[in-house]
């Protein structure tokens, strides 16, 4: 996904929408990086899994959890991302992170190799997951082959080849944000908001709001805790 102008405001914003991979787990086989690019260092026979018994697996891990990030991972520990430690030859401790598994989906089985489909939270770790997924079938694995095919309302199918991009490609990003869009409901409330006035609300909208006026988005606002009052927390005009 490009940001064009104003449209590069929203980026950081799409990060946290759900996002869908299509990935393949080669059983039978353990990497240090979790995926195909890693030093094996253990191997094991496969049984010949049903599909019954990879969809009992998958059900799981369906819903909320926990996940300890790979060591490959790009996140800061000290101000180092684990990577680095990692190619040092280091392993540090790295705390549970809460994700959200959505779904997932089996597509097939065929010569050690399950091809899956699943829609998980920002943060999730599909290597881990795959890792996991071998460990409850009573097996090892890694990451083959690895394709996102959806953004929140992105999809893969969707997408525009660079050398194909004109004006006509540009889309309007505000109805792919996670979150509510609220109607501004008059001139002087408009004005506050082009003046980056918070605003109370009286309802609880959720975490985050985008404030529009008619089609065209204003502001995204955030919800001061415990209140019903939303501070501005970007403009977007």
């Amino acid at each position: 996904i490009i940001g064009v102008n104003k449209g590069t405001k929203f980026l950081t914003y799409l990060d946290d929408s759900k996002k869908t991979y299509l990935a393949r787990l080669h059983f039978g086989k353990r990497s240090l990086t979790g995926d195909v690019d890693g030093e094996i260092l253990e191997e094991k026979d496969v049984p010949d899994f049903s599909q019954r018994q990879i969809e009992e697996a998958f059900s799981s891990f369906l819903g909320e959890g926990e996940q300890i990030p790979p060591m490959t991972s790009a996140i800061k520990i000290d101000g180092i991302p684990l990577y680095k430690k990692a190619h040092k030859g280091l392993v540090v401790e790295r705390k549970p992170r809460k994700i959200f598994i959505y779904s997932l989906k089996f597509i097939s089985f065929e010569k050690n190799v399950l091809t899956f489909e699943t829609e998980v939270s920002r943060g999730t770790y599909i290597r881990v997951l795959g890792e996991d997924i071998a460990k409850k079938l009573g097996n090892i694995g890694y990451l083959e082959e690895l394709e996102r095919t959806s953004l929140g309302n992105f999809s893969l199918k969707d997408a525009v080849k660079l050398d194909s991009l004109n004006e006509n490609s540009l889309l309007d990003a505000s109805p792919f944000l996670p979150f509510p869009a609220y109607q501004i409901q008059d001139e002087e409330e408009r004005k506050q908001v082009l003046n980056g006035v918070m605003l109370y609300l009286g309802k609880d909208l959720g975490e985050r709001i985008l404030v529009k006026e008619g089609p065209r988005a204003l502001a995204i606002y955030k919800k001061v805790e415990g209140t019903l009052v939303y501070k501005p927390e970007r403009g977007l005009f």
